[in-house]
Order: C-alpha cells, then sequence, then structure tokens
C-alpha cells in the first residue's frame, strides 16, 4: 500500500451517515481532552521546576542597593549558580561558590515571605571593621566602587563605625527581633567582626540608608536563593508603592501603573545586566 493511499484510508468514507460522523467525533474528545491535560501538567511542572532551581523573578522595593540598583527594577535571579546550601544535586550541577562582591537574594529572618537584596561583603572566616564609612577584610581595604553615601540620610554611628567598641553604643536602628544587640559582641575579636561558619555578612551599597548584617546579623548560607542577573523591566516607583497592606491598595497600585505604564517605564535601565 502506498503512502498516499494509507492517508486516505483514514479519511471518512463518503456517504456515511452523519450519526456515524459525530460518533466518530465523540469518541475523539476524551483522548483530546486528556492530551490538553497532560500539556498543562507539564507545563506546571516545568514552570515549578524552574522557579525551584533554575530562574525566579524579583521586584526592588526599597533604596537599600541604589545606584546599582532601583527602587522598581524587576530582576531575574539565577538559582543555578551557588553551591554550599548541601543540597544532594550540587556534586552533579555547575553550581559555584560564593564570592566576596555577589549580589544575593535571599529570605529575610525577620519577616514571613520578605526577600533582600544586599551584597556579600564577608565570608565565613572573615575579619571585617568599617572605619570612617571604609571597609577592611582580613587587615586589607576592601575595593567597594559600587558603594554610595547619602548625605540626607540621619546620622547613625553604625554607617561610621563597626562593628562597635567596648565603650561604644549599639546602634538604635538594630532590628530588635533579631537578638543582635545581645549576640553581636559574642562575634568581635579586638576591633574586628568574625564571621562564622555557614554565615555570609551582607551589606547594602547605599550604605547609609540600608538595614543589613550590621543591624540583624548574619545570612544563613540555606537562606541564598541565589544572584540576579538581568533587569528585564523597571517602572519609575518609590518604597510607598510597595507597602500597600489591603487587596484594595495594592489593586489601585497596579491599576495607576498600568495606566501610566509607557511614562513610567525606565527604558534605558531594560535589559541590564547586574554586577
Amino acid at each position: 500500500m502506498t503512502e498516499e493511499t494509507a492517508l486516505k484510508a483514514e479519511e471518512p468514507v463518503a456517504g456515511a451517515a452523519p450519526e456515524e460522523l459525530k460518533k466518530d467525533e465523540q469518541q475523539e474528545d476524551p483522548t483530546t481532552i486528556s492530551e490538553y491535560l497532560e500539556s498543562l501538567l507539564v507545563t506546571v511542572l516545568l514552570a515549578l521546576f524552574g522557579t525551584s532551581f533554575v530562574v525566579q523573578a524579583f521586584k526592588i522595593p526599597s533604596a537599600s542597593m541604589e545606584g546599582t540598583l532601583l527602587i522598581g527594577d524587576h530582576l531575574l535571579v539565577n538559582k543555578f549558580l551557588f553551591e554550599g546550601s548541601g543540597a544532594w544535586y550540587e556534586k552533579l550541577l555547575p553550581y559555584r561558590a560564593l564570592e566576596r562582591g555577589d549580589i544575593i537574594v535571599f529570605k529575610y529572618p525577620y519577616a514571613d515571605h520578605q526577600h533582600f537584596v544586599k551584597r556579600v561583603i564577608g565570608l565565613p572566616g572573615d575579619r571585617l571593621k568599617l572605619v570612617d564609612q571604609v571597609m577592611y577584610v582580613n587587615g586589607k581595604l576592601l575595593n567597594e566602587p559600587y558603594v554610595v553615601h547619602d548625605q540626607t540620610a540621619p546620622y547613625d554611628n553604625f554607617n561610621y563605625s563597626f562593628p562597635p567598641g567596648k565603650d561604644q553604643m549599639i546602634s538604635p536602628q538594630v532590628v530588635p527581633e533579631s537578638g543582635w544587640r545581645n549576640e553581636l559582641r559574642r562575634y568581635v575579636q579586638g576591633d574586628e567582626l568574625v564571621v562564622p561558619p555557614g554565615k555570609i555578612f551582607a551589606m547594602g551599597d547605599n550604605r547609609d540608608r540600608s538595614s543589613d548584617s550590621r543591624y540583624w546579623g548574619f545570612v544563613d548560607r540555606s537562606a541564598i536563593m541565589g544572584r540576579p542577573f538581568l533587569i528585564y523591566w523597571s517602572v519609575e516607583a518609590t518604597s510607598s508603592d510597595y507597602t500597600q497592606t489591603t487587596f484594595l491598595q495594592r489593586l489601585e497600585s497596579v491599576f495607576e501603573t498600568l495606566a501610566h505604564l509607557p511614562a513610567r517605564t525606565r527604558w534605558a535601565r531594560m535589559l541590564r545586566t547586574v554586577h
């Protein structure tokens, strides 16, 4: 039998009763529905796998990383990068160790469902001290071209000197629920802070307006989700746009953004890589 004949053999026979044609269509419906459900299931599984292991989207709600990242920047975060979480698949996949200077996204330990974006300053075993707004790591000046200072920010002694000496005051900006006020001095040796095993010391690039490890302690290695690598969209926004507490307030903010989308989009920041 030729290929042409085989294809024709699957076509309805001319003159077949309408009832037979309807019956054939009805028999095909369950197969079609099952195929749709199967495709949907595969799509959902791939999406869950992607957001769990590969890439996830986040937005910047505060000014702590200006001028590297601005309020309203929407980021793609590479979760397929850092080793050290202890997961079994690290030995099979091309992960790398955390490095000083990496920008990281992590779960903030003192608020539900909140993520922070900061820069890695100290790795386990590092000795840190901040002197006159200049950071030293293991006795050497840390080159930080990304750091900015805001002269209009309220005075805080941790912006100039850290860790505090025995006769220095603990900053009132320390997060109370963190317990950092009582624990901080446990990690001080001489005039330096020593990062313990399994922990990271992280700070914002906008040093004078950043709630970071100076104020609530170390970041657990297991809390780190990944590294932002791309700004896929950026919109003019303020911190208040991301602090709405009710559903109606959030909905109003969404409609406000959509109504002025072209004008509020920062086109020059679109598809910019993050360093």
